[in-house]
């Protein structure tokens, strides 16, 4: 899967707008939306949302976590915290950066949020490094990937692929051979 593919699934999200139309409930096959009602807020995925907003039909509320106080305590869990710490939304990252790229005129902070969610980031990804060269020298075999997005783990994936392949292949390589005279190589 690579940052396109998240970024798609990301889109899926569910975020409120205000709309500044009425339509009548629309029917996908993903769900049913609306109705649409000038000013009343309604909940549609961020494709839909983006859309309107392209359009200048909607202005886009901001999730919850999306605020530069909860963030922050989220940077400073995350900067105490041995482990990974829960994050906002599986897709904080690729949110972030679309809501930002496309409405930033609907969220207040927009480049101290675009900041925090930047820290968050680095810190979890050097965490990420961290685990990893302790995962390679202890030569395990298996690790428990809590609390990471799929952003992350995307982000890492080839690495931990490859060294568990090459791992494999020089533990093989110092099994005793089989009775044929060589191991089996997989």
């Amino acid at each position: 899967m690579d940052p396109a593919e998240v970024e798609f699934l990301s889109e899926k999200e569910i975020v409120k707008i205000i709309p500044n139309f009425s339509l009548d409930k629309i029917y996908l096959i993903g769900g049913d939306l609306g109705p649409f009602n000038p000013g009343l807020p309604v909940e549609v995925p961020v494709w839909l949302a983006l859309n309107l907003k392209q359009r200048q039909k909607c202005r886009i509320v901001p999730p919850e976590w999306m605020d530069v106080e909860k963030l922050e305590e989220i940077r400073e869990l995350e900067r105490k915290e041995g482990t990974f710490a829960p994050v906002p939304s599986p897709y904080y990252m690729e949110l972030t950066k679309l809501l930002l790229n496309h409405a930033s005129d609907n969220i207040p902070k927009a480049d101290e949020i675009r900041t925090l969610v930047k820290d968050i980031w680095d810190t979890r990804i050097a965490k990420l490094r961290l685990s990893a060269d302790s995962f390679i020298n202890q030569q395990e075999a298996h690790a428990k990937l809590d609390n990471l997005t799929l952003m992350e783990i995307n982000t890492i994936r080839s690495f931990f692929l490859d060294s568990l392949n090459f791992m494999y292949k020089l533990r093989s390589n110092m099994q005793p051979a089989s009775s044929k005279g060589k191991a089996m190589d997989y």
